[in-house]
């Protein structure tokens, strides 16, 4: 666990700083009054206007804690409609040749199994091709932004039109759950239709409001929402998230903009925490597993070694350092390298040896803060800057407090992160006032 070099803007009800940790809810913006309360209700659930006028009065706490995370929700979702991500996966659909050729021979077979091999690749998640009307692949789960592209032969001749995903419906409210810490339900917004198509929150039936409050078995919710497009006919969804009402309070500055601060700061450190998380878990596992690395531990092998790290590394892990009987192996990876997890090697019941993984480098971070909140990132080893969203800045950023760096308002915000293998590394993260 980091600490944050400086502490948040204080509350200005309670004098107490915001809690490093937010309890999972939802994420909103409330409106004082909703005029449906009489025929949303359902499962226990009623929509009501919110209790606390505070709360919900435009530029209030509430309001302005939900709209900072609202905003961070929609920029998840854009990633899946234009994004290096998207870009990758629509490439990968048009150029595999397997995928071609079975479209040319209409062998609905070889495209499915084509398309599997794609889906594999983890690049996307939901893959439909279409020749003359006829549909010749058709596989994924429930997915939201379709991204459209036609499949051309050698010579750039049109042969068929498919449609892809990237985000799987369950990907995306994990995803968006995780960064807002937050509860994620999507809805369809067809009018006269509307109704939850994908996450397990009991939601009221029937039309909501994109903002708004509602109780839940003696528990008041706020909610926010944006809109979005279902996979494979782009049909209208509404993307809803909640939040506790009594989650809210320890993210309230003394003012908006240090509301926001506070908010945002949470998830600038959010993030770097997930590097060290349930899918670092998972990637060490994987290494555990790997008889040939266990093998060339054990034999105290370097060449086999590095061997086995070369086959580890690219699938979500960017840094491998294995050691044995307090001898360095191999270190395989890049330079600037973050959040690093330490674990033993076992062949057996034996412990033969010891490795250090990362899943994140400093350009990754800085990627992500910078693309999903929209903050700028500078990276510090000790006075030396490493990473930078905004160049060399022309004077020394401030820790922590008001800064305006070429002719932009910001809060600096900054916490100690770790660098690979070990020793400090600090993280600045320039807040844009006014956010949106």
């Amino acid at each position: 666990m980091v600490a944050p070099v400086h502490e948040p803007v204080r509350a200005a009800r309670t004098g107490a700083t915001r809690s490093r940790r937010v309890r999972t809810g939802g994420v909103a913006l409330v409106l004082a009054a909703l005029a449906l309360a009489g025929g949303l209700s359902g499962c226990g659930t009623s929509v009501r206007a919110s209790a606390d006028v505070d709360t919900a009065a435009p530029g209030s706490c509430g309001a302005t804690v939900l709209s900072a995370l609202g905003h961070v929700a929609a920029r998840v979702y854009r990633e899946g409609i234009h994004s290096e991500r998207t870009a990758s996966a629509m490439h990968m659909v048009e150029d595999s040749s397997a995928l071609r050729a079975a479209v040319q021979a209409d062998d609905a077979g070889a495209a499915r199994d084509a398309a599997r091999g794609l889906i594999a690749t983890r690049h996307l998640t939901d893959l439909r091709v279409v020749r003359d009307g006829k549909v010749l692949v058709e596989l994924g789960p429930p997915a939201v932004a379709p991204l459209r592209g036609s499949l051309t032969d050698t010579r750039g001749r049109p042969i068929a039109s498919y449609v892809t995903s990237v985000w799987s419906t369950g990907g995306l409210i994990s995803e968006t759950s995780g960064i807002a810490e937050a509860t994620t339900v999507i809805r369809s917004a067809r009018r006269g239709g509307a109704r939850s198509v994908a996450g397990s929150f009991p939601f009221p039936a029937g039309e909501l409001p994109a903002q708004g409050a509602f109780t839940n078995r003696g528990v008041a919710y706020q909610f926010t929402s944006y809109p979005a497009s279902g996979y494979p006919d782009g049909a209208p969804l509404r993307v809803y998230v909640l939040r506790t009402l009594g989650s809210l309070g320890s993210l309230c500055g003394s003012n908006e903009d240090d509301t926001t601060v506070n908010t945002l700061s949470r998830i600038a450190h959010h993030i770097y925490e997930g590097e060290a998380g349930r899918r670092t878990g998972e990637q060490i596992r994987r290494v555990q597993a790997n008889q040939a690395l266990v093998r060339a531990v054990a034999q105290r092998d370097p060449q086999a070694t590095r061997s086995a790290i070369e086959a580890l590394l690219h699938q979500h892990i960017v840094r491998l350092r294995v050691s044995a009987g307090g001898r360095l192996l191999s270190d395989v990876g890049g330079p600037f390298v973050l959040a690093p997890v330490t674990a033993p090697l076992r062949q057996g019941s034996h412990t033969v040896g010891s490795f250090v993984l990362s899943i994140q480098d400093d350009e990754g971070y800085k990627r992500l803060a910078n693309r999903l909140v929209g903050l700028d990132v500078l990276m510090y080893m000790g006075s030396r800057l490493v990473k930078s969203t905004v160049g060399s800045p022309p004077r020394p950023i401030p820790t922590s407090g008001r800064v305006t760096l070429r002719g932009h308002n910001y809060h600096a915000y900054t916490f100690r992160a770790e660098a690979f293998p070990s020793g400090p590394l600090r993280v600045t993260v320039l807040i844009p006032l006014p956010y949106s």
